[in-house]
């Protein structure tokens, strides 16, 4: 899915001043909740945790809110001991959360630490507006401490801070409602708890009678980030409908673009990841040898990891869409049986292909699994290539261009002339990730189908049989081994 306008300028303004005026660069946790060394950076100014219940996204988000301390004597002043309390039931000693933020041109490398019973290291904390927002917000005003007592008609109303003009589009937006005004409004009988109060259509709706939804993205537009800041947002899908979600992300960029704010999200929504480019994506995953993150996965990847309706004996990373199907084609061909037995998995970037493959050679994979890069990259460890020495769409195109597009008419319903020129006019085009789409449109086909026939034609028609042997033959050694 192609990048928003709002993400694509977020970008580019990103590639322009990388350094980010302030911005926290790594963190590395050491003896806190499963984490043990690993490093988890931040490449983007808005980054997603994605990754299990349980996976450790949340410690992530409580870890970076405690790298910084906020300027003066501020209520939103965190603290790791905030965040890992000791309990009856467990103690964190001998943890550590070392962290490089970047100020400007030059980068700062400090930690907080709990080598016996106490935090240490929070006076040295640079200075930054921080703003952590975690799941309190998504429960309902009835159920929150001290908000029922309000909800009644006898309760004189207080001040009321009302949403500018700015804000109250940006909520409309994100909603797909048109909203007249939106405030934060208290009682005479408790200024301190605020109620978001929205009117639509000349009636207005307290937070008591608005959507969970509503209410979430209204008291989250209510504060007014300041420039620079870091703010942190636990599930920040939650409630939303996706429409919302993938607004919500678009209205982030544009906030992030304009205030250079870094955000640290977490998440399960693919719509959330689709927004977002791969450097801004991380997914944690649980290895034998302890928690890691990929930085740079495909929605597709992250949302594998967390949903096994089916029950694969194998997992097969390969990069894209396109790869996944040309090995499907290739294992329904030659091993008809195997298909049953593996998932095949796109994962995005080849650098996410590069870690996989690291893990796949230290054995560090709870089920078996085998990773294929294209063919147009290096060899790496634990790395098999695609056959033909290219992107899979030049290596179809150009193979099943030569052979005079064999079975595709009978497969197609089209007559080859049509096909072929539909696809000479594709292959002129400069990005080979075009190709499939552009004659799928000419052909009136859509491009799954016409990929799935291409990729048929060639395995049967133009495949050598090494090309075959490349596919198939590093998945049936797994399986075998099983």
């Amino acid at each position: 899915m192609a990048l928003s306008r709002e993400m694509r300028r977020l970008d580019a303004k990103w590639l322009t001043n990388s350094a980010w005026p302030k911005r926290l660069e790594w963190m590395e946790l050491i003896n806190l909740r499963g984490w043990n060394g690993h490093r988890v950076e931040f490449a983007f100014p808005i980054v997603a945790i994605v990754g299990e219940n349980g996976s450790g996204k949340s410690t992530i988000l409580q870890a970076a809110a405690a790298s910084y301390r906020s300027p003066g004597r501020s209520k939103r002043m965190k603290f790791a001991s905030d965040f890992f309390p000791d309990t009856p039931w467990d103690q964190i000693k001998d943890a550590r959360i070392t962290y490089s933020v970047r100020e400007g041109a030059t980068s700062v490398q400090d930690s907080v630490r709990k080598p016996d019973k106490r935090w240490r290291g929070n006076p040295e904390r640079r200075e930054r507006r921080t703003y952590y927002i975690d799941l309190s917000r998504i429960q309902p005003l009835s159920a929150r401490a001290g908000y029922l007592r309000l909800a009644k008609a006898t309760v004189r109303l207080g001040k009321a801070r009302n949403f500018a003009l700015e804000v109250v589009q940006r909520l409309s937006k994100i909603m797909g409602h048109s909203y007249d005004a939106a405030s934060m409004a208290s009682t005479q009988l408790d200024t301190k708890r605020l109620v978001p109060v929205v009117k639509r259509r000349g009636n207005s709706y307290s937070g008591f009678h608005q959507g969970a939804g509503e209410l979430t993205a209204a008291e989250l537009l209510s504060n007014e980030f300041e420039k620079y800041s870091l703010v942190i947002i636990d599930e920040i899908e939650s409630s939303l409908h996706p429409r919302a979600q993938r607004r919500l992300i678009r209205d982030l960029a544009e906030l992030a673009r304009e205030k250079e704010i870094q955000f640290i999200i977490s998440t399960h929504s693919p719509y959330v990841l689709e927004e977002l480019p791969a450097k801004g994506r991380i997914c944690i995953v649980e290895t034998d040898a302890g928690k890691t993150t990929v930085t740079g996965v495909s929605p597709e990847f992250a949302m594998s990891r967390m949903d096994e309706e089916s029950h694969p004996e194998c997992d097969v990373y390969v990069e894209d869409d396109a790869a996944a199907a040309l090995m499907r084609e290739a294992i329904v061909a030659e091993e008809r049986d195997m298909i049953g037995r593996v998932q095949i998995i796109p994962f995005g970037a080849a650098s996410v292909g590069i870690s996989l493959g690291l893990m796949v050679k230290q054995n560090r994979f709870p089920r078996k699994s085998v990773v294929f890069l294209d063919g147009d990259q290096d060899r790496a460890p634990g790395v098999h290539l695609l056959p033909g020495e290219d992107a899979p769409e030049r290596v179809v195109f150009e193979a099943l261009e030569q052979a005079d597009w064999p079975e595709m008419p009978e497969r197609l319903g089209r007559q080859k002339h049509q096909i072929k020129e539909a696809m000479g006019r594709a292959m002129t085009l400069s990005n080979h990730h075009d190709w499939v789409g552009s004659a799928s449109e000419a052909l009136f086909v859509t491009s799954t189908q016409l990929w799935q026939v291409m990729c048929a034609a060639w395995v049967k028609r133009c495949a050598s049989t090494a090309d075959k042997k490349a596919l198939v033959v590093p998945v049936r050694d797994v399986l075998e081994d099983l």
